[in-house]
C-alpha cells in the first residue's frame, strides 16, 4: 500500500522560506505524477504544484507562481516543495499527493488517489 510522509514544515515570519519533503512507499514512485495542495482553516483544500514523472513538467498555482519550487528525486523516492517569499496567507495544511495515472488533470483533489497526513506550515506577519 502506498505511504506518503511529510516533513519540514514549521514556523516562520514573512518573507522567509521553508523546504517540505515528501518520502514515498510502496508502489513505483517514479511512475507517479506528484502534487502538493493544502488547506487552510475552514477552506476547501487547494491545488498548489505538481510535477510529472521525469521531471520534466511543473504546474503551479497563480497565488504561488514565482516563489514555490516543486521538484523530485527518484532516487530517493522523494518530492520537494521549497517555499521562499512566504505570506501569511500560505499558512495551512499541505499534503502531498500521489495522482490516479489515469487523469490529465492536476489542479484537482478528485485526480489524486493517494494523500499524506498532512505538515503544519504557519507564516507570521
Amino acid at each position: 500500500q502506498v505511504q506518503l510522509v511529510e516533513s519540514g514544515g514549521g514556523l516562520v515570519q514573512a518573507g522567509g522560506s521553508l523546504r517540505l519533503s515528501c518520502a514515498a512507499s510502496g508502489r513505483t514512485f517514479s511512475s507517479y505524477r506528484m502534487g502538493w495542495f493544502r488547506q487552510a482553516p475552514g477552506k476547501e483544500r487547494e491545488f498548489v504544484a505538481a510535477i510529472s514523472w521525469s521531471g520534466g513538467s511543473t504546474s503551479y498555482t497563480d497565488s504561488v507562481k514565482g516563489r514555490f519550487t516543486i521538484s523530485r528525486d527518484n532516487a530517493k523516492n522523494t518530492v520537494y516543495l521549497q517555499m521562499n517569499s512566504l505570506k501569511p496567507e500560505d499558512t495551512a495544511v499541505y499534503y502531498c499527493a500521489q495522482y490516479s495515472l489515469s487523469t490529465t488533470r492536476v489542479a484537482i483533489t478528485a485526480a489524486v488517489d493517494y494523500w499524506g497526513q498532512g505538515t503544519q506550515v504557519t507564516v507570521s506577519s
